[in-house]
């Protein structure tokens, strides 16, 4: 991804995420930010000495470059950018491009190869296409926040930007299948629509068949699955929880010998799946009980020697103390200018001969502006100086 630029328009979580997944991989990204207030992902969440955390790991790799896109200044700038990069993000609302002179149709012209995904809350298309959205309501319209919580308990969102994530691993997806697409036809780009909508909506697909061919809505119940059983967590004699999952056949078996019920496979019912869901208020409260009875160490040890599927349910300071996440390197210490050291999440996946890399985290506010625009535009120190005088950079 060396030769690959990315300038991200963006802000918040969708859009500049994929610039994020991207950057990790050697590709470099120009994060253009309004001058003075930057993304508003610099004021999310906790803060350390006025610095916020979120914004350290999310921006990590970015070169800061700010550019006032509400002066017809800052759109020139912002139109010489684009010749020089492959990828533009974007999520404003459908017609805010437009009204800067700058549609799609616009943009291709000015760079034929260049690759531009939007991300909006329900799409560019649509009678919703206009709405202001954020991942919350998605996390609702989608039918995730229906099926999530205790079955006598209301709707449960998320304590994560989940909508968000998933959107962009999906539009990161679509860049790279359009980057190969530019590689291999000719080189030219196209533009990549992404709803926050859809992406979260696709990982429900399973309702959407069964209601369409048993009539069949999926219901709340909890950490319970109406597909599978044993599955839930299950709190320890110590005020811990043990999270499992009898997904397969041969894991549901071991299970039912972990906890003494080696008799249940005598039983022609319990050897099969759908024998099991008929009877699975009666499994759950046995691995419940057995479970309840001993410490978490004890029921991992068990359960890890017979081979059941099973892990404890960590906060975030067990995750990362964790000998597994230890030794896979999930977790990183970055230097940084600001806060010194910063633990953050490393790059998620292993390549072998390209692996990522986290080269520095979020920087400060237009810390980048000036090198930038001298390297892509050749800015002289006149020039820039008239353009910052004018708050226009």
């Amino acid at each position: 991804m060396q030769d690959i630029v990315i300038l991200d328009a963006a802000t918040l979580g969708a859009a500049p995420w994929i610039a994020t997944y991207l950057g990790e991989f050697g590709a470099e990204v120009i994060k253009l930010e309004q001058p003075r207030r930057g993304d508003p992902l610099r004021g999310w969440g906790f803060q350390r000495d006025g610095v916020g955390l979120a914004w350290k790991s999310a921006a990590r790799n970015k070169r800061s470059v700010t550019v006032d896109l509400h002066q017809e200044e800052g759109q020139q700038l912002f139109r010489r950018l684009i010749e020089h990069v492959d990828v533009l993000l974007l999520n404003f609302r459908p017609g805010r491009m437009e009204k800067w002179g700058l549609p799609y149709e616009e943009l291709a012209k000015i760079n034929p190869a260049l690759i531009v995904v939007h991300v909006t809350a329900f799409g560019l298309t649509g009678p919703y296409a206009q709405r202001p959205g954020f991942g919350t309501l998605v996390e609702a319209m989608s039918g995730f926040a229906y099926i999530t919580g205790e079955a006598d308990g209301p709707p449960t969102l998320p304590a994560i930007p989940l909508a968000d994530s998933v959107a962009a691993m999906q539009g990161t997806i679509a860049c790279l299948t359009a980057l190969h697409h530019r590689g291999r036809n000719g080189g030219r780009g196209q533009l990549i629509d992404v709803s926050l909508l859809e992406p979260l909506s696709r990982m429900l697909e399973q309702a959407a068949t069964d209601y369409d061919q048993l009539g069949i809505i999926q219901r709340r119940t909890g950490n319970r699955w109406n597909i599978t059983v044993p599955r839930n967590a299950y709190r320890t004699s110590d005020d811990h929880w043990v999270a499992m999952s009898g997904s397969s056949p041969s894991i549901a078996e071991r299970g039912m010998r972990a906890i003494g019920r080696a008799d249940w496979l005598e039983d022609p019912v319990m050897a099969s799946a759908q024998g099991r869901l008929a009877r699975a208020d009666e499994i759950d409260a046995a691995f419940a009980e057995w479970i309840g009875a001993r410490t978490l160490e004890e029921v991992m040890k068990t359960f890890e020697e017979h081979e059941v599927a099973a892990a404890p349910v960590y906060s975030v300071d067990m995750l990362i103390a964790d000998p597994q996440a230890v030794a896979r390197g999930m977790f990183v210490k970055i230097p940084d200018d600001e806060l010194g050291e910063v633990l953050v999440h490393n790059t998620p996946t292993h390549l072998s001969e390209t692996p990522g890399m986290i080269r520095h985290l979020g920087p400060r506010l237009g810390a980048d502006t000036e090198a930038v625009l001298r390297e892509r535009l050749g800015l002289d120190d006149a020039e820039l100086g008239r353009l910052r005088d004018a708050g226009v950079i």
